[in-house]
C-alpha cells in the first residue's frame, strides 16, 4: 500500500440522523399502501400479510430508534480510506493485556447492529463469567455499499477486493498478529483473507462454511444429479438437501445478483425493505415472525428493526445489494485455506456443514462443534453460544 494521505488516516467518526429524517420515516410507513392478503396459510408465499402490517403499527408507533442510535453513539467508530473507498468500524480494545485481536465480518441483510451482543462479553471476560485469558480486541467493519461505509461508484468491490481492504485496515490498527471471524458474506471475505494468508491473520472462525466437494457443488449449483461415488452419509445427504433448497429458492440472491438496480423500490418503501430483508429463507423468517407475534426466542421486534432502520437511514438497500453482483466466488464450494480453521454449526443455518465435509475442506481445522440452537444471524440470535464458540475455536492459537 501507498504512503498513508490525511483522508487514508484512521479518524473518528460520527453521525447524526435527524428527527425530520425519523419522522419521514414513520409517515412512509404509515402511508403504505397494502395488497391483498396472501392465498396460502404458511410462509411460502414470503411475509405475511397480517406480520407486515403489525411490523408496520409497532414501527410507526412504538418503536425507539434513538436507544439503539445511542447505543451505537457510546461505542468508538472510525473511518479510513483504503482503495480509494471509506471503510467505517467499530474498534473496541479489551482491558486486558493480552487480548487477541478479532475482526468479525457481518454479512447481508445485516450489519454491525448483527454484532453489538458480543461485544461486551468478548472484550470483558471477566464482567461475564469467564477469564482475562478470554479477552478479545474487537474490529467490526461495515462492508462496502453498508452502513456507514462509502459506496463504490465503480465495478470492482466483490469478497476478494473487500478481504484486502481488511487485511490492509487490521494493518493500519497496528495488529502483528489477529484471527478472523465471519458469517454470511463475513464468511466468504473471512475465507478470502484466509486465502491471501497474512502472515498476521493465524486463524479463523466460519459459522458458515464453505466445505462443499467441488463435484457435488457444481451439481447443485448447475441442477444436475450427484456424480457418482460412495454414498453418502445421513448428514451428508441431509447437507445436500438443505443446499438444493438454497439453490432453488434464494431468488433474492438471483436478482441483486443480476439486476440490483431494479430493486430501486426498497430506497422508497420502508414497510418493502423491510419485507424483502426479512424474507433470507424460511428459518429466519418464521423466527422473526414469532417475534412480531410475540415470541422470544432469537431475535426480537426492536432487533429486526434496529438493522432495517439502519439501512433506511443510510440508504443503502441498493449499494449492499450490488455485493451480490460483484461476487464471482462459489458461496460453499472448498477453497482451499490452509490456515487454522474453527467451525461452529448452527442447527438453523441454511446449511449444515457435515464433519466429514469440513474436515476435508479445512486440513488444519482446530475446532467443530455443532451447537444446540441459533441460525444464520448466529452472533445476533444467540450471543451466549456465539461467545462462547469464538472462546473455545481460538483458545489454541493465544
Amino acid at each position: 500500500m501507498s504512503v498513508l494521505t490525511e483522508k487514508s488516516m484512521v479518524r473518528p467518526f460520527t453521525f447524526e440522523f435527524s428527527d425530520a429524517e425519523l419522522e419521514d420515516l414513520r409517515a412512509r410507513i404509515r402511508a403504505t399502501r397494502w395488497p391483498e392478503r396472501e392465498t396460502v396459510q404458511d410462509l411460502s408465499q414470503g411475509p405475511p400479510l397480517a406480520t407486515m402490517q403489525e411490523v408496520a403499527r409497532y414501527w410507526a408507533s412504538d418503536y425507539d430508534w434513538r436507544k439503539t442510535e445511542a447505543t451505537l453513539k457510546a461505542l468508538p467508530h472510525f473511518i479510513t480510506e483504503i482503495d480509494g473507498l471509506d471503510i467505517h468500524f467499530i474498534h473496541v480494545r479489551s482491558k486486558h493485556e493480552d487480548a487477541l485481536p478479532l475482526i468479525v465480518t457481518h454479512g447481508w441483510p445485516y450489519s454491525i447492529i448483527g454484532l453489538l451482543k458480543i461485544i461486551g462479553p468478548l472484550t470483558d471476560p471477566t464482567a461475564h463469567g469467564a477469564d482475562a485469558s478470554d479477552a478479545f480486541d474487537l474490529v467490526f467493519p461495515s462492508l462496502p455499499g453498508y452502513g456507514f461505509s462509502g459506496k463504490p461508484t465503480t465495478t470492482g468491490w466483490g469478497p476478494e477486493r473487500i478481504a484486502t481492504a481488511q487485511i490492509e485496515l487490521m494493518k493500519r490498527l497496528g495488529y502483528t498478529r489477529y484471527v478472523a471471524q465471519g458469517g454470511d458474506w463475513g464468511a466468504i471475505i473471512t475465507e478470502h483473507m484466509a486465502l491471501l494468508a497474512p502472515p498476521e491473520l493465524v486463524g479463523m472462525h466460519s459459522n458458515m462454511p464453505a466445505v462443499v466437494p467441488p463435484d457435488i457443488y457444481q451439481a447443485l449449483a448447475s441442477g444436475n444429479r450427484l456424480p457418482e461415488g460412495p454414498a453418502l452419509s445421513d448428514e451428508e445427504s441431509h447437507a445436500v438437501e438443505q443446499l438444493r433448497n438454497v439453490f432453488d429458492h434464494v431468488y433474492y440472491a438471483y436478482i441483486m445478483a443480476s439486476r440490483p438496480q431494479a430493486l430501486m423500490a426498497l430506497s422508497d418503501s420502508p414497510v418493502g425493505l423491510a419485507a424483502f430483508q426479512m424474507d433470507l429463507e424460511e428459518r429466519s423468517l418464521e423466527m422473526i415472525s414469532r417475534a412480531f407475534a410475540g415470541g422470544s426466542e432469537g431475535l426480537t421486534r426492536d432487533d429486526v428493526l434496529d438493522n432495517v432502520t439502519l439501512y433506511w437511514l443510510t440508504n443503502t438497500a441498493i449499494s449492499s445489494a450490488r455485493l451480490y453482483a460483484e461476487n464471482r466466488s462459489p458461496f460453499f464450494a472448498v477453497k482451499g485455506i490452509s490456515i487454522p480453521v474453527a467451525v461452529s454449526v448452527f442447527p438453523d443455518e441454511i446449511y449444515t456443514a457435515p464433519r466429514s465435509w469440513t474436515e476435508q475442506g479445512f486440513p488444519n481445522l482446530i475446532h467443530y462443534n455443532k451447537v444446540d440452537k441459533g441460525g444464520h444471524y448466529a452472533p445476533w440470535e444467540q450471543p451466549k453460544i456465539f461467545v462462547e464458540e469464538m472462546r473455545k475455536g481460538f483458545r489454541s492459537l493465544r
